[in-house]
């Protein structure tokens, strides 16, 4: 019979037909994924209750048996020999008494300048401080730093290597400008005072004498008595006309264990289960300020962490249905990204699953929001894509194809850009992936006022939007987990560095 007859006789009549034509399966599964699921789960784990989820405090261990509970209850396997956490041994370090004076002058500590090296001292050390200004050969050849505090100018540029480098020239310490504008720094050295009290959460080593402190533009030309500009200019070729100053400084470090874990729930695939697709977030935040507000980071990350969860069940009630992934998929929530990427450092040394079977990773860090470059635009259905060309020629068509038959999104891919000031591409924690050369795709809306802010709560997401985001993900992994050929490794990582 004629489809468009029926169609308009049922019309004609008030009948409700039911479809001319079945649902595809990932359709189907996908509209689970839904703005209300997302709000309800986002609601719990980005209430003040949890307290900023901070990494190794009592609240982040109750988020982590929350989506441990979830995933054993929508019917995923914990990989962990029966277990859904994977225990993360880090230690936390505290600075209780870091000084440093210049010529006469005493500097606050989170006010005048933000300590973000490492030491431990039992008396002050007296030296000079020197002006060495940009890191090059010909400055070092000029300035003698051996066994002095050593004042670079760093701004614009990645400082890890210049650090070292100087170090490794004979400095006893390392004074650095990374931003100019005292507004720049005051807001890095407000949030530092925030969390005074807090440790230094990482891996356990050996402690470095290693004192790095980090001072406005502005610091550093008044601890030098010279105007800024002239300090610039000082910076890149004669740093030597540079007087140097009386200096001595003082760190003192405790460290004590902490207990954190990642968690993840696996699903097994069929015919190609020895494959494995990554679904990734970090569910840790940043906690509670020293005068007791919470940083709920509902954004950050409790966007990507409940995306996760609705995702995962999504793909868990197809295999209830019998409709399994070929693939076996792993939901993965780490801690310690905020920490710098602990978790996921973590697992990509001590993985559940053999790394060389790992397709793929899809990273969600930041889905909730609409950020500065999209707030006045007409259509803010966007989300930012990160690295998914750079190891796989496959990826970044795959998932283009499956936004174009599904959700019709802006996939906006500006931040891949290896010059790219912010660094997102080394921010979260697909990196951890992608330097053991797994290909990822980082999804990710921007940033916004509430960055890192206490402001960053439920009421300003997005669900709709969100929904969308989550549910482009669902399918491209859908896609990647059913296709026939895994997705091929043929690209170069280039950036295998933070």
């Amino acid at each position: 019979m004629n489809k468009s007859l029926l169609l308009t006789g049922a019309i004609a009549l008030g009948i409700v037909l039911p479809s001319l034509a079945q649902q595809p399966a990932p359709v189907k599964y996908a509209n689970t994924i839904t703005a209300g699921d997302l709000k309800e789960r986002l609601t719990y784990l980005a209430s003040d209750e949890m307290k900023g989820r901070d990494t190794g405090s009592e609240e982040q261990k109750v988020a982590a048996n929350y989506l441990a509970d979830f995933y054993k209850k929508i019917g995923l396997a914990g990989p962990v020999s029966g277990s859904y956490l994977q225990p993360v041994e880090l230690v936390s370090a505290t600075f209780g008494d870091v000084t440093l004076k210049v010529g006469k002058t005493k500097l606050e500590n989170n006010k005048d300048f933000v300590f973000i090296g490492d030491g431990d001292m039992k008396k002050a050390a007296k030296t000079d401080l020197v002006f060495l200004g940009l890191v090059s050969d010909e400055n070092l050849a000029k300035v003698d730093v051996k066994g002095k505090l050593v004042g670079i100018w760093a701004v614009g540029v990645r400082s890890n290597d210049l650090l070292t480098k100087v170090m490794d020239a004979g400095a006893a310490g390392i004074v650095i400008v990374s931003m100019e504008g005292q507004a720049n720094f005051d807001r890095i050295a407000g949030r530092y005072q925030s969390l005074a009290g807090k440790g230094r959460i990482g891996f356990a080593k050996p402690v470095e004498q290693n004192p790095v402190f980090m001072v406005s533009s502005d610091k550093m030309a008044e601890l030098f008595g010279t105007p800024v500009e002239e300090l610039k200019e000082a910076a890149k070729a004669n740093p030597e006309s540079i007087k140097s100053q009386k200096a001595s400084y003082q760190i003192e470090k405790k460290v004590e264990e902490v207990e954190s874990s990642n968690i993840m729930g696996y699903l097994e695939g069929t015919d190609k289960k020895d494959e494995l697709v990554v679904i990734s977030s970090h569910y840790d935040h940043v906690g509670v300020s020293s005068t007791g507000e919470v940083f709920n980071g509902a954004d950050d990350d409790g966007s990507g962490t409940v995306s996760v969860t609705e995702i995962a069940e999504a793909f868990a009630t197809a295999a209830k249905d019998g409709i399994k992934p070929r693939r076996s998929i792993l939901f993965l929530n780490v801690t310690g990204e905020e920490k710098g990427l602990l978790g996921s450092e973590y697992y990509s040394e001590n993985p559940i699953f053999p790394l060389e079977n790992t397709v793929v990773d899809f990273n969600i860090d930041m889905v909730g929001r609409i950020d500065y470059e999209y707030q006045d635009a007409e259509n803010t259905d966007f989300v930012y894509v990160i690295g998914s060309e750079m190891l796989s020629t496959d990826l970044k068509k795959i998932l283009e194809y499956n936004n174009i038959t599904y959700s019709d999104l802006i996939l906006d891919y500006r931040y891949d850009a290896e010059d790219d000031p912010n660094r997102f591409y080394y921010r979260s924690d697909h990196y951890n992936f992608a330097k053991h050369n797994i290909p990822v795709a980082f999804f990710f809306n921007g940033v916004h006022d509430d960055y890192h802010q206490v402001t960053d709560t439920v009421d300003k997401i997005e669900f709709p939007l969100m929904e969308k985001r989550a549910r482009l993900i669902f399918y491209t992994a859908w896609d990647v987990a059913n296709r026939e050929n895994k997705i091929r490794v043929d690209g170069t990582n280039t950036r295998t560095e933070r």
